[in-house]
């Protein structure tokens, strides 16, 4: 039994794909993250960067909670705030869809909105939501989630590892996840070469701004992920591989998992299994390859991810 709202993050279902596979090709199984209370994945983020944060004393009564977010960060820590009680503001842009922009304020988070260039995820974007964040965190007592360089994000990760280790019946041969602060791939990584040593996990990103491959730092649309620089957290040491993918094939991938598996996510999942795809084809029959459905396509119906 769930004793508050809090207690319902985690523990998500873990599907097969079972018409857009080809045969021949590995099993893929996604983790279906939109299953946490607010749609996405960085419930587990934010619920851990608070809690973890008032266990330390770093985060007390009366005090505010600022963070920067491209979106789904600043929806989780709205909720998890709106739970304990805690002020929170929140620094995004126009770049991200409205829906995002409005859960926050359902929830009682106070917005700024930094424009955007062309309504394009620029390299410039990041840093200065993230200056705007320590200007706002430096006007009264506060705490400021910091979610790029704070330990706590992806420590809140290692839930979905240990989910995933009870829920895949055998060996995960490959693991692959779009990085945006990297918390997600880093936190579960850890957990599953933990217990195999020997799987391939592999960090993605959008093939316009792929930074972590070695390319320059470019306009993307994909919400969430490539920030224009290498995420603090990120460690090479865990990741077999970097791969770029196209976003159009992301945005098409979304629009075929709705209609041919049910499975009904935003961009960034496309990318997760356009790239779970490949790797399937890779290793072939008798494999397994997991990835993640990062949030709820529920998010980006005005936009124009489902306009055709």
């Amino acid at each position: 039994m769930n004793t508050d709202m809090l207690s319902a993050i985690g523990n998500t279902p873990l599907v097969r794909l079972a018409r857009i596979v080809p045969k021949g090709a590995a099993d893929v199984w996604v983790k279906l993250e939109y299953y946490n209370p607010t749609g996405s994945y960085k419930d587990r983020m934010a619920l851990s960067m608070i809690e973890r944060a008032e266990k330390r004393g770093a985060l007390k009564k009366g005090m505010t909670v600022v963070e920067y977010t491209g979106g789904s960060t600043g929806i989780s820590l709205a909720f998890v705030c709106a739970v304990k009680g805690y002020r929170c503001r929140i620094v995004c842009n126009d770049a991200v869809a409205r829906e995002k922009l409005r859960s926050m304020e359902v929830f009682g988070a106070e917005l700024e909105v930094l424009k955007s260039e062309g309504g394009k995820l620029t390299p410039d974007l990041v840093p200065r939501m993230m200056a705007r964040a320590r200007e706002i965190a430096a006007e009264g007592p506060s705490y400021a989630t910091d979610q790029m360089r704070n330990p706590d994000m992806v420590a809140g990760y290692q839930s979905l590892g240990d989910e995933l280790l009870k829920q895949v019946r055998g060996p995960i041969h490959a693991f692959c996840g779009a990085v945006g602060t990297s918390g997600m791939l880093m936190g579960t990584s850890r957990v599953l070469r933990r217990a195999d040593p020997k799987i391939r996990i592999v960090a993605l990103e959008p093939a316009t701004s792929a930074v972590l491959s070695g390319a320059t730092p470019g306009r993307h649309g994909v919400e969430g992920v490539a920030p224009g620089f290498v995420p603090p957290q990120f460690d090479r040491a865990l990741v077999s591989e970097t791969r770029a993918i196209d976003e159009a094939e992301a945005r098409k991938m979304a629009g075929m998992l709705a209609r041919q598996e049910g499975l009904f996510a935003g961009t960034s999942t496309g990318l997760n299994v356009v790239a779970a795809l490949q790797l399937a084809r890779e290793l072939g029959a008798g494999h397994t390859v997991v990835t993640v459905a990062v949030d709820s396509g529920l998010k980006y119906l005005a936009g124009d991810l489902y306009a055709q």
